[in-house]
């Protein structure tokens, strides 16, 4: 920023920190404060807590409160479900967090502190930001969340996942099962680390999205085991990957996980698909679930599931 307190600079400091500039920043650039507050105001900059402005037109989401805090306290560390949006980890609940040093407690506006210690080597920079790693954000979330919760976002950050939107390809994982366990051993001594160990263990890193991942720990609940993923070759030398196969009945349960599933070449792929499986010798019947049956109507998955592996197992035993 110049010296003259010229309009132009605060815009080009907001665009290189999220959108976000602080008073203390711009009186340190030379800025005159009546002039910097006629210029905030009338400009439409929006406030934010003490002190944080946001550029004009920019909404005031979860990541414009990361740097906002973050620019006010260089100390913080962004952490948990933020740090997990931050890795491009799916997460069923989104907040604005972080970690912070022992000592005199930080004001953090629209967002929650954990005190935790927090090692160098456990923090990495993602667009920006100061955020904890992505395996150490995992050991994060299995101690402090609930078991679907924490799940949902180890599955998506250990496997291969659709990127955003239709035209996107596929991600890579961020980290591995292996990584996450010896972050969650190098917090043994913290609160919920017994459950995390536990929850860790039912990780599958085969799964396609937090839908099927949510399906299967259902399933599990219910005393149901399908193989998830498992390779089957059609008669014409293609692989196929159902979400769930219950081999010995031959059910085939398919999760329609995503919400762009929806465009002409994506109904041809699904076309192509649901041919593939049935003409698959292991196969005898396929079930398909959307995320909404699995989040709002899990019960009557379950009991739909048990009506079709009874009638399987009844024809098998007739036959």
């Amino acid at each position: 920023m110049t010296r003259t307190g010229d309009p132009v600079s605060l815009t080009g400091l907001a665009g290189a920190q999220g959108g976000v500039v602080l008073t203390a920043q711009a009186l340190a650039g030379g800025w005159d404060r009546r002039r910097l507050n006629r210029c905030l105001v009338g400009g439409g900059w929006t406030r934010i807590g003490r002190g944080a402005w946001v550029e004009p037109g920019r909404a005031v989401d979860g990541v414009t409160l990361l740097w906002a805090n973050q620019l006010a306290h260089p100390q913080l560390v962004v952490s948990h479900t933020a740090a997990a949006v931050l890795h491009d980890v799916e997460t069923l609940a989104q907040r604005v967090e972080f970690i912070g040093p022992c000592g005199r407690r930080p004001t953090i506006h629209g967002g929650e502190l954990h005190r935790l210690p927090l090692s160098a080597d456990e923090v990495t920079t993602v667009a920006g930001l100061r955020v904890t790693t992505a395996a150490r954000t995992m050991a994060d979330l299995l101690r402090a969340w609930e078991r679907d919760e924490a799940l949902v976002a180890v599955e998506s950050a250990v496997s291969r996942r659709p990127g955003r939107g239709p035209e996107a390809g596929r991600r890579e994982p961020c980290t591995t099962l292996g990584e996450i366990a010896r972050a969650v051993e190098r917090g043994a001594g913290f609160q919920g680390t017994r459950a995390a160990r536990e929850w860790l263990a039912l990780a599958d890193p085969k799964a396609g999205s937090p839908a099927e991942t949510i399906a299967r720990l259902r399933m599990n609940d219910a005393g149901l085991y399908p193989e998830s993923q498992v390779p089957l070759i059609t008669p014409s030398g293609r692989r196929a990957f159902p979400d769930f196969l219950f081999r010995k009945q031959g059910l085939a349960v398919e999760i329609e996980g995503y919400l762009w599933h929806g465009s002409r070449a994506q109904h041809q792929r699904d076309t192509v698909r649901y041919n593939d499986l049935m003409s698959c010798a292991e196969v005898r019947r396929i079930m398909r679930f959307t995320a909404s049956d699995v989040y709002r109507r899990p019960g009557a998955v379950i009991r739909d599931i048990r009506g079709v592996l009874a009638h399987l197992s009844g024809v098998q035993t007739a036959s």
